[in-house]
């Protein structure tokens, strides 16, 4: 058992990052965290796909967990997103973030990768003018 990779083909929120660049930040995140290093896994570069994704979380009962490249590349729709962690999760895994350096391994640590989407959907979000710590609250039920 070990921690497998999950790196991507596509840019993520615009950042396009080659894979080997992505493989080193995976690798390296392994190495500190005293992590087993399996091969990463390859997301196909079709839009808002998750194939490989899917595959890793069946995968799960028999790893340690699953290191992605960033959290970002998690599916977009936070049901979606919160299904596949919780699914890691109830496998007895784990779930990782190495560029954002994010270990999730319980709810709270869920609660805390929630609040970073959250954070970077407001930042994107012509809605949002500043970084509102109650409504970062609201939108992610955190506590």
């Amino acid at each position: 058992m070990g921690h497998r990779g999950y790196i991507g083909s596509r840019g993520y929120f615009g950042a396009d990052t080659p894979q080997h660049v992505q493989n080193l930040v995976v690798r390296d995140f392994c190495a500190r965290s005293g992590f087993q290093f399996l091969l990463s896994a390859t997301e196909y570069i079709m839009p808002s796909c998750y194939m490989i994704l899917e595959d890793l979380v069946r995968e799960a009962p028999r790893l340690n967990g699953i290191v992605c490249y960033s959290i970002f590349m998690l599916p977009v729709r936070q049901e979606r997103r919160l299904d596949l962690v919780e699914r890691v999760l109830a496998h007895g895994a784990t779930m990782h973030g190495a560029v954002e350096n994010i270990h999730i391994r319980n709810e709270d640590d869920l609660a805390s990768m929630q609040m970073l989407w959250a954070m970077r959907d407001m930042q994107t979000s012509s809605t949002f003018l500043s970084a509102d710590l109650p409504a970062l609250r609201r939108h992610t039920g955190a506590p």
